[in-house]
């Protein structure tokens, strides 16, 4: 019995130490807010108050002064962070895509 029971706690580490060493899943890329346009700046600090730690903007901007060549698009009220980052670059694609931007989207980073 002891030898089994060791068994099944040898493979349960096992697979814990592949999942610890696992990529997360949204492995995104990311820019630093100091890189972004000072419009798209702007933006993002109008929506700070109302951000908390699960929230992600992810932008795209082939024109530091072109509104039409900008996309900014942010997951605010959501649950988990994972998913606030896969909204984020999904509505942020689907804004690059309708406005023609070609630079892809990117998570902002503080």
């Amino acid at each position: 019995m002891n030898m089994s029971r060791f068994k099944y706690v040898a493979c349960a580490l096992v697979l814990i130490g592949f999942a610890a060493l696992a990529k997360p899943i949204g492995n995104y890329p990311s820019i630093h807010l100091s890189e972004l346009p000072d419009s798209l700046r702007s933006v993002w600090k109008e929506l700070k108050p109302e951000m908390n730690e699960m929230s992600h903007c992810a932008a795209a901007f082939d024109s530091h002064s072109d509104g039409e060549k900008m996309a900014f698009r942010c997951s605010i009220h959501i649950k988990m962070s994972a998913e606030g980052e896969r909204r984020a670059m999904r509505y942020c694609e689907e804004k690059r895509a309708e406005k023609g931007i070609k630079m892809p989207c990117k998570l902002v980073e503080e």
